[in-house]
């Protein structure tokens, strides 16, 4: 696997799909959580979205349950609370681990080839995002921290 398009995800509906159907755009990768401090980034995302998918940009999100039990729902509920609370209509995909042994491989190859601080492969934390370029090359990770307006300049200079 040499591109993030060499992967596939369930979505949220129960669907297979494969990220070479991203070829050509600017991906903002996430791992999102319903209960979390940083929950309200959603409302950025979706925003980031809006303003750039004209332009080639998806933003996918990847619901994961391994930071302090901040995404307990089943697929449905999540779709549930992702558009009815934030709007969301950004690809959403069913819920993985990132980190483990039985972290989804799309996780193990983005944290492989862009390392967090101090070297470290390690998710830290809910709302870990990687910026991916149409070629489907990982270019950029940012933090949880990192607020979407923020990553926006940064996707605008790509495009």
């Amino acid at each position: 696997m040499t591109t993030v398009h060499d992967f596939s995800a369930k979505r949220l509906n129960g669907g297979e799909e494969s990220l070479s159907a991203y070829k050509g755009k600017t991906l903002l990768i996430v791992n999102v959580a319903s209960k979390c401090g940083f929950t309200p980034q959603y409302e950025g995302l979706q925003e980031l979205y809006e303003q750039h998918r004209d332009r080639g940009v998806e933003v996918l999100g990847f619901p994961c349950n391994q930071f302090g039990a901040q995404e307990p729902g089943d697929e449905k509920e999540i779709a549930t609370f992702c558009a009815t609370t934030y709007g969301v209509t950004f690809p959403m995909f069913a819920k993985i681990d990132v980190n483990g042994e039985d972290a989804h491989p799309l996780y193990k190859f983005l944290k492989k080839e862009r390392k967090g601080l101090a070297g470290s492969e390690a998710i830290k934390w809910n709302f870990t995002k990687f910026l991916v370029d149409g070629d489907g090359a990982v270019v950029a990770r940012f933090g949880p921290q990192d607020a979407p307006e923020q990553i926006s300049r940064k996707i605008e200079a790509m495009l």
